[in-house]
Parts: structure tokens; C-alpha cells; sequence
């Protein structure tokens, strides 16, 4: 445990981002799955609306730092490709 005040802050801040992180992290994972979920089912349509709400997820994450910039523009171009090949 740290016994300065600047390492106790600094401490509690990456637990809070650590927190906020993992919560965004667990919305985007899940309207990726939501999406790959009716590929599989061959629901166009809905896979469709279901792609436009992953892609915003996985933007959200990116810009939070929760997730590296290339990782979630694979992410989106794995999607997308599954979702066009219906």
C-alpha cells in the first residue's frame, strides 16, 4: 500500500478507470456477440441495426482508451465483412 497521498489518488483514479473500462469494454464484447449471434441465424436486417449499434459501442471504447484504435477498427471490419456476406 502506498503511504504518499499522491500514490494513494493516483491508486484510487486507476481503480475508478479500471472500473469504468472494464464496463465499457463488457458493452462492446456484448453487441459484438449480439451481431455474430444473428449471422449465424442469417438475420440480415437485424444484423444490420445490430452492426450500427456494435460499431458505435466499439467507437465509444476506442475514444474511452479502453481499447487500442487498431484493435477496434479490426474488430469493425470483421463485422462488417461477416454481416455483408449474408
Amino acid at each position: 500500500m502506498p503511504n504518499i497521498k499522491s500514490a494513494k489518488k493516483r491508486v484510487r483514479i486507476n481503480d475508478e478507470a479500471r472500473y469504468l473500462n472494464a464496463a465499457f469494454k463488457s458493452d462492446m464484447r456484448t453487441a459484438v456477440k449480439r451481431v455474430e449471434k444473428l449471422v449465424s441465424s442469417n438475420e440480415k436486417d437485424s444484423a444490420k441495426d445490430a452492426l450500427s449499434t456494435a460499431v458505435k459501442k466499439i467507437d465509444k471504447a476506442v475514444q474511452r482508451g479502453a481499447l487500442h484504435k487498431n484493435n477496434g477498427n479490426r474488430t469493425k471490419s470483421r463485422l462488417s465483412k461477416k454481416v455483408n456476406a449474408l
